[in-house]
């Protein structure tokens, strides 16, 4: 499958922004937690939500899904198997968030090394770790974690990093410990204040996300709830940054604006004009962009899963930048394929120098990975002639219908197979 893109067309009208990936797939695995039927709302409709509800029912959940997609309700009464199925770890990552539920719930849990995105090493040691200091023994052999506890017991945790994976693991299987944890160096991400929404409205009594520091107090059971999961902010900033980048002006709805200011404030500085309201944010592009340099850094920083996509956005704009990943190593992969549509990227280590130019140039390149595939979307957006994009299988693991919604708003985007025949 790809995507043939004409560009130099400014976006116009209003899209709406989809469920959050990053909070629906960990409230998706927390639900294994719950005493009863759980139906959550506002699920984005992407292949990563359908790889986890694969996860769910391998474990043996039943799990039914709404014809809109968006809606379900997960029942976790019949679960009663400690490993995840392995094809489907190596294919998401985020999988590895059963972990922390099924510990809690069984006492026991075995998995494959996650798979996912390849953007740097990720290990699952801060996990690892914290599930240790509840209590548990870890047992590691050829590619696969065992995790044994016969009872949790709360603890106090000081994460060497503030991972976000391991703050919402740990922070799950602390649910059900008996006394308190108190998770210290937490990750802040507004994902984390949602899945501890989402487990105290099941009875859980958690404080402190949002903060470096929280605190469990272990419940002897779990509830069940309805849930609407948060919008995606990363989904909310890609367009933003593809209408300032295009020169044109659009409004993107279902959208909380405090999770997008660090991006507001470097469109802002960079010549884009964001109007913010309650629950959506107007964007208009200049003619061009003023080159303005980034680092990324955890929440409230500028989002990693940004950086991608504000790196095309610089290599059209007036000047030179500097973009620091402070996150993820590997995460420049796709500027060698912004290089072939004619982009100037020179990448030293965890530093990218980016002089901007006047226009990309159409030109057949590959996504690889999901926000490196985003990138490439909004480089062709703004290309002369016409871009062809494989790989897309990336970008639909994370974006609702991505393609579409800038359809939606004027861009010139077919998907086609790759024995269709492509006009330009």
């Amino acid at each position: 499958m790809k995507l043939v893109i004409a560009g130099s067309r400014p976006l116009s009208g209003v899209v709406k922004v989809a469920g959050a990936k990053n909070a629906a797939l960990k409230i998706m695995a927390a639900s294994l937690l719950a005493g009863g039927v759980c139906r959550l709302s506002n699920v984005p409709r992407i292949t990563d939500v359908d790889t986890m509800l694969g996860v769910l029912r391998g474990l043996g959940a039943r799990v039914d899904v709404r014809p809109d997609g968006s809606t379900m309700s997960i029942d976790p009464s019949g679960v009663d198997r400690c490993e995840p199925p392995e094809e489907l770890v190596k294919e998401m990552r985020a999988s590895i968030q059963v972990m922390g539920p099924l510990l809690a719930r069984l006492g026991y849990v075995r998995a494959r090394q996650p798979g996912g995105c390849n953007i740097g090493p990720r290990p699952i040691d801060l996990h690892l770790k914290g599930f240790a200091a509840l209590g548990a023994k870890i047992t590691e052999e050829r590619g696969y974690v065992s995790v044994r506890a016969e009872k949790l017991k709360g603890a106090e945790i000081l994460l060497d990093i503030p991972s976000v994976g391991a703050t919402e693991n740990i922070m799950m299987a602390a649910c059900l410990a008996e006394g308190t944890t108190v998770i210290r160096n937490a990750a802040r991400e507004p994902e984390i204040v949602d899945q501890q929404n989402f487990l105290n409205r099941l009875g859980a009594r958690i404080r402190g996300a949002g903060t470096d520091t929280i605190r469990i107090e272990g419940v002897k059971s779990l509830g069940a709830t309805d849930y609407a999961v948060i919008p995606d902010r990363i989904e909310a900033g890609t367009f933003m940054v593809a209408c300032a980048m295009t020169g044109g002006v659009a409004r993107i709805e279902n959208v909380i604006v405090e999770h997008v200011q660090a991006l507001i404030a470097k469109l802002r500085e960079a010549g884009a004009e964001v109007v913010e309201g309650d629950s959506y944010v107007v964007v208009r592009g200049p003619r061009r962009l003023r080159a303005v340099s980034i680092r990324t850094l955890p929440y409230p920083g500028f989002p990693t899963d940004m950086q991608p996509q504000f790196v095309a956005a610089m290599s059209v704009a007036c000047g030179t930048s500097i973009v620091t990943e402070t996150i993820f190593p590997n995460r420049f992969r796709y500027t060698e394929e912004l290089r072939r549509m004619g982009a100037n990227v020179r990448v030293e280590g965890r530093v990218a120098i980016v002089q901007g130019v006047m226009a990309l140039s159409g030109a057949h390149v590959e996504a690889p990975d999901l926000r490196g595939g985003a990138a490439l979307i909004l480089g062709a957006l703004v290309s002369e002639g016409t871009t062809e994009i494989a790989g897309v299988h990336h970008v639909d693991r994370g974006y609702e219908d991505l393609p579409g919604k800038l359809v939606k708003l004027g861009a010139a985007i077919e998907r086609v197979t790759a024995s269709e025949r492509q006009v330009g």
